[in-house]
């Protein structure tokens, strides 16, 4: 999440890296609040509708579009230049968050014995959350020394990988 607040702040409001005492980062981390409040409200209402989705198109296609609009969407925050426009990015983000969090494990259900179903899904849990551990670990380092200091490349890689993983889950076989 910081490294949201960082993207927001230096590339829409155009407050210097690292000045997190300015009123113009303020500005930022308010706005950017409201930003998360949007997507976590889209990824709610989108969530009730996966089910329907997914049995028209399948849960693999339901979820590799949801990730390619996530993608697409982090992807264009590099090319918005007012805080308003972040809310159409919001809705992306939204629509592939309340897919990350359901998608996976509906997807996944199918293929695991009953009796080990929660071991499973224990282990699987930790494989979504490791690279989140990670990336928290990794994030100021990779933006320091490989994006000299940009936080918005942190967001538009993000958002290469989003669409890297809507490829990649096509390639599950169910």
């Amino acid at each position: 999440m910081g490294v949201f607040y960082a993207a927001i702040a230096e590339h829409i409001y155009r407050v210097p890296a690292g000045d997190t005492a300015s009123v113009g980062y303020a500005d930022a981390s308010n706005w950017v609040g409201v930003l998360f409040g949007i997507y976590n409200a889209v990824s709610a209402i989108y969530a009730l509708c996966l089910p329907r989705i997914a049995r028209l198109i399948g849960r693999k296609s339901t979820h590799a579009l949801s990730l390619t609009v996530g993608g697409l969407a982090l992807g264009s925050i590099y090319f918005m230049s007012t805080p308003e426009m972040l809310i159409i990015a919001m809705v992306g983000i939204g629509i592939a968050w309340g897919s990350i969090l359901a998608m996976p494990y509906a997807i996944l259900s199918d293929s695991l014995p009953a009796r080990k179903m929660g071991l499973y899904m224990g282990l699987f849990n930790f494989f979504i959350t490791f690279p989140q551990i990670v990336s928290g670990l990794t994030s100021g380092f990779l933006i320091k020394y490989a994006f000299q200091g940009q936080a918005i490349y942190a967001l538009l890689g993000a958002g290469c990988l989003m669409i890297i993983g809507a490829i990649s889950v096509r390639k599950i076989s169910e």
